[in-house]
């Protein structure tokens, strides 16, 4: 019965072909760690664009006291804004005038009108994240005598 014999240096390239694999199998993993870490990162600038846009929104509703009551009028435009804690997470809003409403239900008639705002936010953050927000708002005001409608603030809001 004869003897299967391995031949000479089979143990090295047997050992060579398995650190290439090793070797292959680590770089697939430090490329795919880099790539979820990229993508984590921009998830974060997205909801930070997010943030930015909503802290848009929230800073126009009470300056909708600015924005003329006339339909047609160009939106009124404020920003490019910085967010105080960081230096890259910005947002812009134009807010306008898009009707009245009268004879609110609950109300006397012809004491009160809705007026109908729309604010449109654009935050921006790092590597470009973006986002845009629109928000519809309605001002309960004291009806005029036709014309333009116009609203004061009354007291300091919730707290």
């Amino acid at each position: 019965m004869r003897s299967l014999s391995v031949p000479r240096g089979a143990a090295l390239v047997i050992g060579l072909i398995l650190l290439v694999i090793l070797t292959i199998l680590a770089f697939t993993g430090v490329n795919g760690s880099i790539t979820e870490l990229a993508i984590a990162n921009n998830e974060q600038f997205r909801s930070n664009a997010v943030a930015a846009s909503s802290t848009g929104i929230e800073q126009a509703i009470p300056q909708l006291v600015a924005v003329p009551s006339v339909r047609g009028v160009a939106p009124t435009v404020v920003g490019p804004i910085t967010l105080t804690d960081s230096t890259t997470d910005r947002y812009t809003t134009q807010s306008r005038y898009i009707g009245e409403e009268n004879n609110l239900p609950q109300s006397s008639v012809d004491k009160f009108i809705g007026l109908h705002y729309v604010i449109d936010s654009a935050g921006n953050s790092a590597r470009n994240a973006r986002d845009s927000q629109t928000q519809g708002i309605m001002v309960v005001a004291a009806s005029g005598n036709g014309g333009s409608q116009s609203f004061t603030r009354v007291g300091a809001g919730l707290p």
